[in-house]
């Protein structure tokens, strides 16, 4: 008897935060991924305080036909989050659904193009900071958290 097909689907989670722009920018990560990717089934999910959780990312995903669920860690390094409580919480998560089968994978950690990313970062918030650009990007919006401080001219 045959097998039926793997359906993988990719669950793209953060920490979650009470600042609600932090939260919309993991589905806007999430919207671009699914995008570009190649998967059909993505979703986004949050380790806690904010919705939705592992478990709702979950179960979303094997509504959709998928047997085999890939979670990302969007954080970047691999601490006890990315050991222990997302594993453990994708383990509960996929309990409910025996027929899957599950991955976590390693966070950014010290990929290589994150070097480039940190390069883009810098570059971009100098040069609204020096007035050589006049919008900053998509983690600070309008720019105005990108200025140079002195011992005479504090940030805040």
């Amino acid at each position: 008897m045959p097998q039926p097909p793997v359906i993988t689907a990719v669950i793209i989670v953060d920490h979650g935060s009470r600042r609600e722009a932090s939260n919309e920018m993991l589905l806007e990560a999430t919207k671009a991924f699914r995008a570009s990717s190649g998967y059909a089934i993505v979703e986004p999910a949050h380790m806690e305080i904010a919705q939705p959780d592992i478990a709702a990312a979950y179960d979303r995903c094997v509504s959709q036909g998928a047997t085999r669920v890939v979670v990302f860690p969007y954080f970047l390094s691999p601490g006890k989050h990315w050991k222990h409580d997302i594993p453990a919480l994708v383990a509960a998560a996929a309990g409910r659904h025996p027929h899957t089968e599950w991955l976590v994978t390693a966070p950014f950690g010290l990929h290589p193009q994150m070097q480039q990313i940190i390069a883009d970062r810098i570059q971009a918030c100098l040069a609204v900071a020096t007035g050589a650009a006049a919008a900053g990007c998509d983690a600070c919006g309008d720019g105005r958290d990108c200025r140079l401080a002195s011992p005479e001219k504090p940030a805040g």
